[in-house]
């Protein structure tokens, strides 16, 4: 029998946990009932922090009959196996973005999912943003025309923040395309209809300390003619949050003061060992875990950097505060009240699917294409060829 409370189970205590962790704790419609993670300290402190045993491994979580779907937040590689699993044992599955590191991998997990007859939703990407969602409700509307091309960009230290060795692999899942591509391309994607039928792309791998590529600037082709101009720039210089108001990813306010202390931190770290053991110290219960779960202060809505939607009749921005809107005659902002509860989209979402029988969104088929333009976006670098991405797909509503 369901409940009015979503039994969850999460797999890999980790960074995605932790920005996961104060919507879990205080979306009333989430209860955390189970977990597991290969790091003791993690486990001790989800013991202490929600009076349950951690399960040994990922099978047995899948096998606690106390959880009704799992969210699996664990290392890229490990996704489609996992889903795999729990479907076979009956859960629902958020699995976190990319949801895979191959097409065959994603097939495998839209078909183990349907078999089994549960939910499985791939998330969170910045798609999920309030911004963005209401940018897409206002293209809907009709007000402004069909959409004409999508300018995104962003400029963050994604490459120098403490990583395992197999994050600065891209044959392992590593560097930019795979995990911030993911949010970039899930947006315009959204955005722009979803039919992607051309990429042309360049990537740069510029430090040869992190091999792996840390930037990538595509052109992408909708059908219906539909363009989008896509720029992500993670060596650590320029702060495109300059250009959001000040205010960072997660809806924070940016403390300008830190410029460079990404590159500060690796300077501690001799070896990959080291880098690794600098990242674990700030997982969940260890040594540099600040302990809170509380909702932070005066949080904006979190964004994926600059970006503007061209209509026939006006340009779309969303921002943290709301919706830009220059029209033919006018400038306003569509004002999106401050967020109670930072990722709640998520919830919602995931929520209505498994207890209410809505559609996904953000599906199986809906990531598994926005998989095949981030590949794409590799192919096209490597070739120098426009490519043309397979599996594409249009929002479900």
């Amino acid at each position: 029998m369901k409940t009015s409370r979503l039994q969850l189970g999460v797999a890999g205590l980790g960074r995605a946990f932790t920005l996961m962790l104060p919507t879990l704790v205080n979306d009333p419609r989430i209860q955390l009932v189970a977990a597991t993670d290969p790091q003791t300290l993690a486990c001790a402190q989800f013991e202490r922090d929600f009076g349950v045993t951690c399960d040994v491994n990922f099978e047995a979580l899948c096998a606690n009959p106390k959880v009704q779907a799992v969210y699996i937040a664990t290392p890229h590689q490990l996704h489609a196996a996992q889903v795999e699993m729990a479907a076979a044992y009956g859960k629902h599955v958020m699995v976190e973005k990319p949801m895979a590191l191959t097409l065959d991998e994603c097939s495998r997990m839209i078909e183990a999912t349907t078999r089994a007859g549960v939910v499985l939703m791939v998330g969170h990407s910045h798609s999920f943003n309030a911004p963005i969602l209401k940018t897409r409700q206002l293209i809907q509307s009709g007000a402004f025309g069909q959409v004409r091309m999508i300018h995104a960009l962003n400029y963050t230290d994604f490459l120098y923040r403490p990583r395992r060795p197999e994050e600065l692999d891209t044959q392992a899942g590593g560097g930019v395309i795979f995990s911030q591509a993911a949010h970039q391309i899930d947006i315009v994607r959204l955005l722009g209809g979803g039919l992607v039928n051309s990429v042309m792309a360049h990537t740069g791998a510029w430090d040869t300390s992190r091999p792996t590529e840390g930037a990538y600037s595509a052109l992408l082709g909708f059908v219906g003619g539909t363009f989008a101009s896509v720029s992500y720039n993670g060596y650590g210089h320029f702060d495109s949050d300059r250009w959001m108001d000040g205010v960072g990813e997660l809806g924070q306010t940016k403390n300008w003061n830190d410029h460079g202390a990404a590159r500060q931190r690796l300077a501690n770290a001799a070896s990959a060992a080291e880098e690794a053991q600098l990242k674990a110290a700030r997982n969940y219960g260890a040594s540099q875990w600040t302990g809170s779960t509380a909702l932070p202060p005066h949080a904006q809505h979190q964004h994926f950097g600059p970006l503007i939607v061209s209509c026939e009749h006006a340009d779309l921005r969303p921002t943290p505060q709301g919706v830009w809107i220059d029209g033919d005659f006018e400038v306003k902002l569509d004002v999106l009240e401050p967020p109670t509860l930072p990722r709640s989209e998520v919830i919602d979402e995931l929520y209505n699917a498994i207890m209410r029988d809505k559609p996904v969104l953000h599906s199986g088929a809906w990531a598994r294409a926005t998989t095949a333009v981030s590949l794409a976006i590799l192919a096209s670098a490597q070739s120098g060829q426009i490519q043309t991405p397979t599996d594409q797909v249009q929002p479900v509503y």
